[in-house]
């Protein structure tokens, strides 16, 4: 990629807390006081002393006397530091590298920090010695940090300002820290901008007095239209995350570098709308409604990750032809989803709601009438997918014979029997446990008359779309005693959020009614919390569309060292032909290119192993039929 770059542009680097993700001598506090019974309020007192020094509420030099009094550190612990330190070069640093080796001779750093630690580090970036300016260390004879060099500039109050002073370089010069003592160089007049770094401490009185906040190096880099690693920065790509989804999902794009929002309900139309402008990935469960009006508006919108196995709340088809990419977590809550129906199909077998009932009305009521054992008896499962097929094996465990019908064909497990149709495995069942899809042709998949089908007497639980069954026929059937029990944990029509509910089953005896929380425990949360992000991760980094539900999958291997297109389109002749001739006009060489249709959609990816123009991204959209388009490296 071809980078405008400003003539006599020098960049000045701090080194604690931006260049690594730490205080260097509250590393080495931690490491010299093992042992020392103290420790803990030692390292307490020095971070203190640190802080204090960096926001500029006591003199640096103060602060630097006051932590050596306490290091009680040895030459000899210096190697060891280094060791840590490089195991703790902030993230984006790293993952840049390269530009501090092509632009080695316009970068400086100017740390309070110490040559002793510092040299070796920034050497790895091609930053030689004599560009590092930094305080040193006096050691007595048996090699203890005794003190500092006090006639160094930058071991006084200040003292970045009269270093940067003295360097007198030419052009504009940038700084980039996170303290005090880095935003006060542009203050002074002698640095030209000041970019607050706080990729790993936010500062708020840095941040406040900074010309540009830079989340990361990506985003210094980007403004300064300078070789990255990322073509567009991580921290300026939003997520918008609603309807209280697990507080790992946060944390885990968040890490990632992301800028994330998160939303405690859904919204309704209109707010989506409202709240979309500007964003680039959505994440909701089953309550948010994402319409065609709703994609039409959000035009920056490219993931749509769906905390949930269900996705009808997302309309499929529209999204795809949007270029939209849309992830569910379809094996995540399996596990929870069947416990409970274990749980279920045990408790209305034993009619242990009636017995527990009578006992919290002061009854005792001691009787095996209505109570029998699941061992030996016939469970029918209907849907033989994820959740069926887990379903399958823990009631053979528990001793059940097993039927199933799918309208798919699907392998048995263990001793489980087929059935060829719905009818034969009602007829047979005692308990009829339904694991169909959200497909609409469902609705109402159970009614009178599969219920007339049915034992008398079997017990139905319906743990998955609320739509299935018809819920009148079930009252009915349970009132007159044709059916001896049901469980029920979806409704045909749900609130938005908690409050009164009503529904034909409330009150009558043997049912148990939950509130759609099948897939609801802390561990399938928190799973959804990991697969779904890194789904929605795992394309907005590499473009990988393994698992989508509404779009050509394609995996694809890691990127190394070239730039990498992304281009979706209509799926009509010709367009690959357009894209590898504009690519030719510019004669960009093709290290790789991965394609994939349905009907509708194409998505090709193109890695190229030179720089790039930016012309060609221009001429890359205006392809005609493209839906979207987007550079990764």
């Amino acid at each position: 990629m071809r980078f405008m770059v400003a003539a006599g542009r020098k960049y000045v680097f701090d080194f604690d807390s931006t260049l690594t993700r730490v205080e260097a001598l509250d590393v080495l506090a931690e490491m010299t006081l093992q042992g020392n019974p103290k420790r803990d309020e030692i390292v307490k007192e020095i971070q203190k002393i640190t802080n204090l020094g960096i926001d500029g509420d006591i003199s640096f030099t103060e602060s630097l006397e006051r932590r050596i009094r306490l290091l009680n550190a040895n030459k000899a612990d210096l190697q060891n530091l280094v060791a840590e330190l490089r195991q703790k070069i902030s993230r984006s640093i790293a993952s840049n590298k390269e530009f501090f080796h092509e632009y080695s001779e316009d970068i400086y750093v100017i740390s309070c920090g110490f040559k002793e630690f510092i040299d070796p580090i920034v050497e790895e970036y091609n930053i030689p010695s004599d560009r590092v300016y930094a305080n040193t260390f006096r050691f007595d004879e048996e090699g203890n940090i005794i003190g500092f060099d006090e006639t160094n500039v930058l071991a006084a109050h200040n003292g970045k300002i009269e270093c940067l002073k003295r360097l007198d370089l030419d052009g504009e010069v940038q700084v980039i820290g996170d303290g005090y003592s880095d935003y006060v160089m542009r203050e002074a007049g002698i640095a030209h901008k000041f970019f607050a770094y706080t990729e790993n401490v936010h500062r708020e009185k840095a941040a406040s007095n900074a010309d540009h906040v830079a989340p990361n190096l990506d985003e210094f880099l980007f403004v300064n239209d300078l070789p990255r690693n990322l073509s567009y920065p991580k921290n300026r790509i939003k997520i918008l995350l609603l309807e209280n989804v697990h507080p790992a999902a946060f944390q885990n794009l968040s890490e990632e570098g992301f800028s994330v929002e998160l939303v405690k309900h859904s919204l309704s139309e209109d707010e989506l709308i409202e709240r979309l402008k500007g964003v680039h990935v959505l994440g909701i469960r089953s309550k948010t409604q994402v319409t065609k009006k709703v994609l039409d508006a959000a035009n920056k919108l490219m993931v749509i990750g769906a905390f949930c196995i269900g996705t009808t709340q997302i309309d499929l088809e529209y999204s795809r032809k949007k270029g939209v990419v849309v992830f569910n977590a379809p094996y995540s809550n399996t596990r929870s989803v069947v416990e409970l129906a274990v749980g279920h199909i045990i408790m209305l077998m034993r009619n242990i709601f009636t017995r527990s009932s009578e006992i919290h009305n002061g009854e005792w009521n001691k009787t095996a009438s209505n109570s029998r054992e699941v061992r030996g008896k016939n469970l029918g499962i209907v849907g033989y997918g994820n959740i069926g097929k887990q379903m399958s094996v823990l009631a053979e465990a528990i001793g059940m014979r097993v039927y199933y019908y799918d309208v798919a064909d699907q392998l048995a497990l263990g001793n489980a029997v087929k059935c060829n149709s719905l009818e034969d495995l009602l007829s047979v069942s005692d308990v009829v446990t339904l694991h169909v899809d959200d497909n609409k042709a469902n609705k109402n998949f159970i009614g009178e008359r599969e219920i007339n089908q049915m034992k008398d007497g079997a017990m139905l639980i319906n743990l998955s779309r609320g739509f299935v069954v018809d819920i009148d026929a079930l009252a009915a059937a349970l009132k007159s005693g044709k059916l001896g029990g049901a469980a029920v944990d979806v409704f045909p029509v749900e609130p938005a959020g908690n409050g009164a509910f009503e529904t034909p089953l409330q009150g009558l005896p043997n049912v148990i009614l939950t509130p759609h929380i099948g897939g609801s425990t802390e561990e399938a949360q928190r799973d959804i919390a990991e697969f779904v992000p890194n789904k929605i991760m795992d394309y907005m980094n590499s473009g990988t569309t393994v698992d989508s539900v509404n779009f050509p999958n394609i995996r694809l291997p890691k990127q190394n060292k070239s730039h990498r297109f992304l281009h979706i389109h209509k799926n009509v002749p010709g367009i690959m032909a357009k894209i590898n001739e504009v690519l030719a006009k510019y004669g960009l060489n093709i290290t790789g290119q991965y394609l994939s249709t349905d009907p509708e959609v194409g998505y090709v990816i193109t890695d190229l192993d030179r720089e790039y123009d930016k012309e060609v991204v221009k001429e890359l959209k205006n392809v005609e039929n493209t839906i979207k388009f987007r550079v990764l490296y």
